[in-house]
């Protein structure tokens, strides 16, 4: 059985960082790309980030671009999103997602498996 367990979230102020894990089990994880996807209040679901390539090519939506950090240890079978200048905005529900590589990572249609999420709030 595959599981997909998110930890991390919490409440910070603007501008605070916070690193979000994602630990998978059940599964074959270096066959997997891994994605972040959020749903803020009231809002559909939403794409964050991506690997896109085995080989540690990432994407990034637009508006988290530059803050925000994919990075995965497949050792420990384990995604992260290093949230770094946080902002009221990226207050959500955050998800972790498995596909197969070679599948588009923008498409939620596309992900296999995902996670429970995690809450995220940014408020001062």
């Amino acid at each position: 059985q595959v599981q997909l367990a998110e930890s991390g979230g919490g409440s910070v102020l603007p501008g605070d960082s916070l690193t979000l894990s994602c630990a998978a089990s059940g599964l074959t994880f270096a066959r997997y790309g891994m994605g972040w996807f959020r749903q803020p209040p009231g809002k559909e679901r939403e794409y964050v980030a991506a690997d896109v390539t085995s080989g540690g090519l990432t994407h990034y939506a637009k508006s988290v671009k530059g803050r925000f950090t994919v990075f995965r240890d497949n050792a420990k079978n384990t995604v992260y999103l290093q949230m770094n200048s946080l902002k009221p905005e990226d207050t959500a529900v955050y998800y972790c997602a498995a596909r197969p590589y070679g599948s588009s990572f923008l498409m939620r249609s596309q992900y296999e498996y995902w996670g429970q999420g995690t809450q995220v709030s940014v408020s001062s």
